[in-house]
């Protein structure tokens, strides 16, 4: 019989993009020792995109709502985990975060220093954010022994999400899609507004892609709908399907399409994991932070004195880093690709 590999289970990120990027880190994992077994506790939202990961092989859903203790949620979890890794890695840094791996006893639990976990974790790391810079390399650092994680020259593979023909066979027929060459358009930003271009960029640049001949897709969630409708409304072959579909839909109607514009955001990682070429707009937030993770990208950001600023709403209250970049630009650089 074959060895077995280390049992390593990863505490992942709430957020969307951020599950992403922890992509990264698990192949990481795997690549280092491709008989491990990875668990990944994780919100219930993201089983869909953990499921298109080939290197999880099992998900445990924590059942807690965002900003929530969950004080008995996360005990019985750790109840069902205890005796069944040899490690775990806690990407977030929050007390709370470190609780499933100690009460379910796992020998070995990794983690950066933080809200004072020191009894939660035995293998505390210290982060330099001048050497791990970004979110990714801060996850993937995580997984690597401690002098090489300190070094940040180490290599960081990019995510990639399977692709399900079958159910993107499905989404073509239910919302009658096809037959252009499709852009997506991802108009949120779950942070805030100092991160999303204004929605009349959007439709003035759906307007001149449906006039060269393409489909456009709006993806985005329930509160993206109004958004959505003021991008589509009264256009042909532009399709409001923010709300409609499911995350993993998601990733399959970004995998068959050629390019998408998009704020910084977790869908935006889903359409790079997805394989799209991504057209990725900056205003309040850097790139050099949270790039897209894929070599198909083009960076559009305007770099003004002002900007990054990371706030959610325009201290300023004139948004120009986002209302200075012309959709122009934006429909120079998808001709160009």
């Amino acid at each position: 019989m074959p060895e077995a590999g280390e049992r390593i289970l990863v505490v992942g990120p709430s957020w969307v993009g951020d599950m992403v990027m922890a992509q990264s880190l698990f192949k990481t994992l795997k690549a280092a020792d491709p008989a491990a077994r990875l668990g990944v506790v994780a919100p219930a939202w993201s089983r869909p995109i953990l499921e298109r990961m080939a290197e999880v092989d099992e998900v445990a859903a924590l059942e807690v709502g965002h900003g929530e203790f969950g004080w008995g949620a996360r005990r019985r979890l750790a109840a069902t985990l205890r005796g069944r890794f040899d490690r775990a890695i806690v990407l977030p840094r929050s007390w709370k975060s470190a609780l499933v791996p100690f009460l379910a006893r796992i020998p070995r639990r990794t983690g950066f220093h933080g809200e004072q976990r020191y009894a939660l974790l035995n293998d505390r790391r210290h982060l330099d954010k001048a050497v791990l810079d970004q979110t990714v390399k801060r996850f993937v650092a995580l997984g690597l022994p401690a002098e090489a994680s300190r070094r940040g020259d180490f290599p960081v593979p990019f995510p990639s999400l399977r692709r399900d023909d079958a159910n993107l066979a499905a989404l073509h027929d239910a919302h009658g899609l096809g037959g252009r060459p499709a852009i997506a358009m991802m108009p949120g930003a779950e942070y805030g507004p100092a991160k999303q271009w204004p929605l009349e960029h959007f439709r003035t640049l759906a307007e001149a892609l449906i006039a060269e001949g393409f489909e456009v897709r709006v993806l985005g969630g329930p509160k993206d709908a109004p958004a959505g409708e003021a991008i589509a409304g009264g256009l042909a072959h532009v399709h409001n399907l923010c709300g409609q579909t499911r995350l993993a839909d998601a990733v399959d109607l970004l995998a068959d399409c050629c390019q998408a514009v998009t704020n910084d955001s977790g869908l935006m990682h889903v359409a790079a994991a997805a394989g799209t070429r991504v057209q990725a707009i900056y205003g309040s937030s850097s790139p050099a932070y949270t790039p897209p993770l894929t070599d198909a990208a083009e960076i559009h950001t305007l770099a003004l004195d002002c900007s990054p600023c990371f706030e959610r709403h325009c201290p300023l209250g004139h948004t120009n880093c986002l209302r200075q970049l012309t959709p122009a630009r934006l429909l120079a650089a998808i001709r160009a690709s």
